[in-house]
């Protein structure tokens, strides 16, 4: 994943927007509330920049989205590239059904349990794995649109009882569910503990409905993801989703459990 041509495009249109604005690093700094060393690795593309940070220059430099937009194609390069195409999908699909057996699906992870898990799950380290958690969270920008997708999401209970990143994280977590689940169009179910085996524990997986044509799916798992759009696969995949749909529970109910779930970790 090669992000320096699009880290250097920022940093050669932050130089350009503060040099017009007649402010030195350590004006623009004091102005954005930053440190001017700050500024200073960002323009030289030692520091990749961090999303307040690129608003407040934004704003600060009256750059009208410019940075944002630079900003947002390099959390898109950021991407494996075997997911762009995927992420793409998932950005135009009018209909989403996620499942997750194991975590919480990424779309509704918070910051903190992101992080928790790239730290305990992911070979990068340091900028590399804040730009995963950064492109991760920009994804679900799409449920804060106004027209967001439909999503429907199940996961396996054992994702309201692992510890990622320890009680903290998993209460902020569970409360940040709560939370999505009431906005329109997003519906959460859950496996209860009690059901054995079924389809799902093959893995996870998204079934994405576009605008027009039919329906393509994601599988993940340990190298990378595949995209699958073959028409018997995906009737397949759609099978095993309504498989899984039925061992869970209804909305209303899976919010009473996690809100349970929610004050266990304490």
């Amino acid at each position: 994943m090669d992000r320096l041509p699009m880290l250097e495009l920022f940093a050669g249109e932050l130089r350009r927007l503060r040099t017009a604005a007649g402010l030195s690093q350590e004006a623009l700094g004091e102005r954005i509330r930053y440190s001017a060393s700050l500024v200073a690795g960002v323009e030289q593309c030692r520091r990749p920049p961090r999303e307040e940070f690129t608003l407040r220059c934004d704003d600060a430099l009256g750059a009208d989205g410019l940075l944002l937009r630079i900003r947002s194609a390099i959390l898109r390069e950021s991407l494996m590239p075997w997911f762009r195409e995927w992420v793409t999908i998932e950005q135009e699909a009018t209909a989403l059904c996620s499942f997750e057996p194991l975590v919480v699906p990424g779309l509704l992870q918070t910051e903190r349990y992101a992080r928790a898990l790239h730290e305990g799950a992911s070979q990068l380290v340091g900028d590399e794995m804040e730009q995963q958690v950064a492109a991760r969270l920009a994804r679900q920008e799409i449920l804060r649109r106004d027209s967001p997708p439909q999503l429907v999401a199940v996961l396996d209970y054992t994702a309201l009882e692992r510890p990622v990143g320890g009680p903290d994280v998993m209460r902020e977590q569970l409360r940040h569910l709560l939370e999505v689940a009431a906005r329109p169009r997003i519906h959460l179910h859950v496996v209860p503990k009690g059901v054995g085996a079924y389809p799902g524990l093959n893995g996870a997986f998204v079934i994405a409905t576009p605008p027009e044509g039919g329906d393509v799916a994601y599988l993940d798992n340990q190298l990378q993801g595949t995209i699958v759009e073959r028409t018997a696969d995906v009737h397949s995949m759609r099978q095993t989703w309504e498989s899984v749909r039925a061992e869970a529970m209804p909305h209303g109910a899976t919010l009473t459990l996690i809100s349970e779930a929610a004050k266990s970790w304490t």
